[in-house]
């Protein structure tokens, strides 16, 4: 089922848990405070990186993008898919003072991200949250800069006290560094086999890889099965 109270519809934690949906309805949103957003477009274009700004705190999902910026790779792909949410602005630090921030984030090669990762980090401090996504057969990495109480395990254990459902009872499928600390709390978390080595040598308990239909497995095995 997809969730109690649902009605049939879908629940949804997006960007990272910064927004909450349930039966169409936004339950919650936290929005990357504007300063932090402002610094972490300054950090990332400083190392050659090129930003894109989410915003809609109602879950309208605009991708705010600078008409000077030349993205590629997997962020022109991102973009492209989601033609119809871009919004191309003269000054990205200007929509983000008429627009409500929900992340800022930034795509490339693994090993300019991984650059860049510590200096949003070390500049950002406390006031945020940086979450990285790796994909090990492109060698591309996605960085999310979010409020610092952003988080999916947080988000999740929001919903587990709206539903009155225990972590206990609760099954988390995953596939990368953002999803850790979700499959940390839950009763059962599961990471895919595809995911960066790195993550799967964490000891987490694994399932057979997209390819191989691992969410099924964990579905038919211990929801259905139980």
């Amino acid at each position: 089922r997809s969730g109690p109270g649902s009605e049939g519809g879908v629940p949804l934690v997006l960007h990272n848990g910064a927004l909450v949906v349930d039966e169409g309805r936004v339950l919650r949103c936290r929005p990357l405070p504007r300063p932090s957003a402002r610094d972490a477009i300054r950090i990332g274009r400083a190392a050659g990186a090129e930003p894109v700004l989410h915003c809609g705190s109602r879950g309208e999902g605009w991708l705010f993008v600078d008409a000077a910026a030349r993205p590629g790779g997997l962020v022109a792909y991102y973009l492209a898919r989601s033609r119809a949410e871009v919004r191309v602005v003269p000054d990205l630090l200007a929509a983000v003072d008429a627009e409500e921030p929900i992340q800022v984030m930034f795509g490339g090669v693994r090993g300019e991200m991984e650059a860049l990762l510590p200096a949003l980090v070390a500049e950002l401090g406390a006031a945020a949250r940086v979450e990285r996504t790796v994909y090990p057969s492109t060698g591309v990495v996605l960085l999310d800069v979010l409020d610092a109480s952003v988080g999916k395990a947080e988000a999740l254990s929001f919903l587990q006290e709206r539903w009155g459902i225990a972590p206990s009872e609760t099954l988390a499928i995953g596939d990368n560094w953002n999803d850790r600390e979700m499959l940390e709390r839950s009763g059962l978390g599961f990471v895919m086999g595809n995911a960066d080595p790195e993550l799967l040598a964490l000891g987490l308990a694994s399932l057979p890889t997209n390819d191989e239909d691992g969410v099924a497995h964990a579905i038919e095995e211990h929801v259905l099965r139980a």
